[in-house]
């Protein structure tokens, strides 16, 4: 992605809070990412609002009319609302840190809210289906060791709740006698996610069929010349699994995560924990968890008590 294109006072700030974001706040690169693409926007719309590209003078003396247009201009656009709420957090946390920085102190962005987002309910697999998957999808490559490979990138998913950028992220030398995996998150936060017997079994099948000799900083998970396995890879194994079990399509490896929190809440298991394996920094993302187990029980509910049943008759 280019820089952002702005007045040289501008351009200069916006690198001073990139570096704020990377170095203070531990923000990811793909976040720092995401809140660039946003920050162009805002600006390309104040360029052509003005006519001219805004300077740090600018920035300091718009008014509640001016972000109510970019709001305006971005519903009208089609954007849905969820990338409406993150841009706007992108522009609080710019203009927060012109403020603390003295360069820019604008009153009105305080007041900005974007519309509600409605709450959204992660879709997880049954956990039959969740299995099918990581036994089936092994069948897919003609090479033994690249279905292997995969089933216990399935398996590490579901079995330990990670993203697939977490999994594809681990080296060999992370795998070892312990029962538990150190995982890099978001922003660089570690967490230690329990190793479960029947993921560590997976996982030592795949490895010693890999005709790969991975030294303790290799990549976990390699791809047929072993570098580190590609994402889009591993995605399009999901999407051939999904298509040959006719599961949803919203039956991604990022299912298998939210299947992990989701089964081990209808298990018993308590928010806190469950939000300290996910790595989760707030403990409402994880509270989203409970809303997807209400509607599992209104299901069985349904389909089972006879009350229900003769309600329907």
């Amino acid at each position: 992605m280019k820089p952002v294109s702005a007045e040289p006072s501008v351009a200069a700030a916006i690198g001073q809070w990139q570096d704020w974001l990377r170095h203070e706040r531990r923000a990811a690169e793909n976040t720092i990412l995401g809140y660039e693409h946003d920050l162009r926007g805002f600006l390309d719309f104040l360029t052509e609002h003005l006519g001219y590209p805004p300077g740090l003078g600018e920035l300091a003396r718009l008014g509640a009319l001016d972000f109510r247009g970019f709001l305006a201009n971005r519903n009208n656009a089609g954007l849905s609302r969820t990338s409406t709420a993150r841009a706007v957090s992108t522009l609080k946390s710019f203009f927060g840190f012109l403020e603390r920085r003295g360069l820019a102190a604008n009153a009105a962005i305080h007041a900005l809210r974007p519309q509600k987002v409605p709450k959204s309910v992660p879709k997880a697999l049954t956990a039959e289906e969740a299995l099918e998957a990581i036994a089936r999808i092994g069948e897919l490559d003609e090479t033994p060791w690249v279905g292997k490979r995969d089933r216990a990138l399935l398996m590490t998913l579901y079995g330990c709740g990670l993203r697939i950028s977490e999994a594809l992220g681990l080296d060999r030398g992370q795998v070892t006698a312990a029962d538990s995996l150190r995982v890099k998150g978001k922003g660089g936060k570690e967490r230690l996610v329990p190793l479960l017997p029947v993921v560590r079994s997976a996982l030592d099948d795949y490895l010693e069929a890999c005709p790969h000799a991975l030294e303790a900083d290799d990549p976990l998970f390699v791809g047929v010349r072993g570098k580190r396995l590609n994402a889009g890879i591993a995605q399009k194994q999901v999407r051939r699994v999904r298509k040959m079990l006719n599961l949803p399509d919203t039956a991604t490896p990022h299912a298998l995560r939210h299947s992990f929190a989701t089964h081990l809440l209808a298990g018993g298991g308590d928010l806190r924990t469950i939000q300290e394996l996910l790595g989760h920094a707030s403990l409402s993302t994880t509270q989203r968890y409970t809303d997807v187990d209400a509607a599992r029980l209104r299901a069985v509910y349904e389909h089972a008590h006879p009350r229900a049943r003769r309600a329907s008759d």
